[in-house]
């Protein structure tokens, strides 16, 4: 089903996310974002990775709007618009709903240039993910930012707001619950939010749409008992667990998975490879075939090809 898997470094560790570039000087290139706040450019045969430029903070999920510029959900900073060519930074929007965003996280571009963004909690930034994962504080929110700068909130009550995806008609905005591991679908005419996928067999991160229509998740980590029961235990147990030594606290398995759905919510890829080469998958985006992975801990990306069978 998969061959070619390859692991292509860059400079610095966690390349979280990954987007393709679809023209220009940018055509086949992969773009990435790492710990340190850089933004790094695989050339698209991957023999060279190149500095974009800097966040000054902590990137997380990219895209790319229709001028080629790159869109970047950065975890300190909030939205952030840099120039590939420059490297030149705009912020966009560090706020929604009168509230400073805590830890914004990934992100969709609609064809009128609307952006839907993930802010994963009201109280746990990117240094306390693993908080926000076993207290699952369920404030997240789904943000939509107008072209013309304006934020409003459109979905509350989100448990780790996570990965941002259209459908491929714009009738619903899919956004990943890492900690209740489903994918909530709002629908934008109207329509009751209900679930793409509930129960899924992982933690779900970033979520991307691929050039094949479908709706591509990536699953961090295998579900994790101990997790599950520290959601259901009392407060003082759930903020304590992350205060005893890291070695004892619940960590991920190593593990390479990342699935696709249709808009219906129907299980189109279930890839699960073993090696020992990557692991922790946050990001994943379907071009052309070829499926590119980001992750949060590792400093490299990596890419596998689709095959028939």
């Amino acid at each position: 089903m998969v061959s070619s898997f390859e692991v292509i470094p860059v400079p610095a560790g966690g390349a979280e996310d990954v987007v393709v570039g679809t023209g220009g000087r940018d055509e086949g290139a992969v773009f990435t974002g790492t710990v340190d706040g850089s933004i790094w450019r695989i050339s698209h045969d991957a023999r060279r990775v190149d500095l974009v430029g800097r966040t000054g903070g902590r990137p997380l999920g990219l895209e790319l709007d229709g001028d080629g510029r790159l869109l970047i959900c950065d975890a300190r900073r909030g939205v952030l618009r840099m120039d590939t060519a420059s490297g030149a930074v705009e912020q966009l929007t560090a706020e929604a709903g009168g509230r400073a965003l805590v830890f914004c996280n990934n992100a969709a571009i609609a064809a009128d240039g609307t952006v839907w963004f993930s802010d994963s909690s009201a109280h746990h930034g990117i240094d306390s993910w693993k908080d926000e994962m076993v207290q699952a504080t369920r404030t997240g929110r789904l943000v939509r930012l107008a072209p013309d700068g304006e934020t409003s909130v459109e979905v509350e009550g989100l448990s780790f707001a996570n990965g941002v995806a259209l459908s491929s008609d714009e009738a619903f905005v899919a956004v990943a619950e890492t900690a209740g591991r489903t994918v909530v679908r709002h629908w934008l005419d109207g329509r009751p939010d209900d679930l793409l996928v509930g129960d899924l067999p992982g933690y779900p991160d970033n979520i991307a749409r691929g050039s094949d229509g479908l709706i591509w998740v990536s699953l961090a980590s295998p579900v994790d008992p101990l997790v599950e029961r520290l959601q259901q235990a009392p407060g003082w147990v759930q903020r304590s667990i992350t205060r005893v030594p890291d070695k004892v606290q619940p960590k991920p398995r190593r593990t390479v998975r990342v699935q696709a759905y249709d808009d219906r919510g129907a299980l189109v890829h279930d890839i699960d490879i073993d090696t020992q080469r990557f692991h922790m998958v946050t990001g994943v985006r379907e071009r052309d075939g070829v499926v590119w992975l980001g992750s949060l801990h590792e400093p490299a990306v990596a890419s596998f090809r689709l095959t028939d069978g």
